[in-house]
């Protein structure tokens, strides 16, 4: 008897946390398809499940009837979709607020079971633009779909990360390195195979639906405290200068004509507001995943960032 599969189509589905999701869904016998505007940036993907099993579509976001053929014969939508920054066409307002509501829309419109959105923490309390744009996208998509599951992530962290690499990489090359709000702020990373595994359990737990769920990992670290943990397995050390944010703008303002700068004005405000679970809030725990340590993860992958290289704390030996 023929098995009867399951579907799921994953938008922003190449990316860090979308790739993650994708392998995760393909362990499970789920059909994935990958909505991408260019399909081929998804095959690499392919040999992660079946022959036939994951399969890349292209998908115009800007265009209602594209996105709702993308979902079309779906029973699960996961939306990875989200820009950390504003360059040329790509705003905040696209990425986190039109392209979720009309994702949303198509999910009623086809009958989905479950639509997965992946936000960001804390952004009830920043100021930033980037922070207002997950909020009204959040808004948005409960007003199209009062069911769908809303995930705000802190800052994720895994082999390609986008966080602990870009500091490590900065160190290679600079003595001194900013600490942007005094260092203060407070971080409680979590690894991007719980925020892939998290994503997964709500989309079969009836108990999920229309919740929002708040990820952050075991430890809670100031941003500091950021720079210690990945000086520990590096075994770079830098000086550590706290920057006023008055300065920090001025020079972001110049970083930003940067293809991918790294850091920007508006991250800068969101450096003002602690990147924490609330008290009460529902978690990890409450979707059956148990968080996973920094001090699991980061050995994997810091470590290339050695002086020598992986192995360069044992050429001496």
């Amino acid at each position: 008897m023929a098995k009867n599969y399951k579907t799921a189509t994953v938008f922003g589905g190449t990316g860090f946390v979308g790739t993650q999701i994708v392998r995760e869904l393909a362990k499970r016998d789920i059909v994935v398809k990958i909505a991408t505007r260019v399909p081929e940036r998804g095959y690499f993907l392919k040999p992660c499940g079946a022959v036939g099993q994951i399969v890349p579509v292209q998908c115009d976001y800007s265009d209602a009837q594209s996105v709702a053929a993308a979902i079309e014969g779906s029973d699960y939508v996961i939306n990875c979709i989200g820009i950390l920054f504003e360059k040329g066409g790509q705003t905040f307002e696209r990425a986190h607020v039109e392209i979720p509501s009309a994702i949303a829309l198509a999910c009623g419109e086809k009958g989905v079971s479950s639509f997965i959105h992946i936000s960001a923490l804390g952004v009830e309390r920043s100021e930033s633009e980037y922070a207002k744009s997950k909020v009204k996208g959040e808004a948005a998509i409960k007003a199209a779909f009062p069911r769908a599951v809303i995930l705000r992530p802190s800052v994720i962290f895994g082999e390609d990360d986008e966080f602990f690499n870009m500091f490590a990489s900065l160190a290679k090359f600079l003595p001194v390195l900013p600490l942007i709000n005094g260092g203060e702020t407070l971080f409680q990373p979590v690894y991007v195979g719980d925020v892939a595994d998290a994503a997964i359990a709500a989309m079969d737990q009836s108990a999920a639906q229309g919740n929002t769920y708040e990820l952050g990992g075991p430890e809670t670290l100031s941003f500091k405290g950021v720079y210690e943990k990945m000086f520990e397995y590096t075994g770079q050390k830098r000086i550590l200068f706290p920057l006023p944010n008055g300065l920090a703008k001025i020079q972001a303002t110049f970083m930003s004509i940067l293809p991918k700068p790294p850091i920007t004005k508006d991250q800068i405000e969101s450096l003002k507001t602690d990147n924490v679970m609330n008290d009460g809030a529902l978690g990890l725990a409450d979707l059956g995943v148990n968080p996973t340590s920094l001090d699991i993860i980061l050995p994997t992958y810091l470590t290339r960032y050695r002086r020598g290289g992986r192995f360069g704390d044992k050429m001496s030996a």
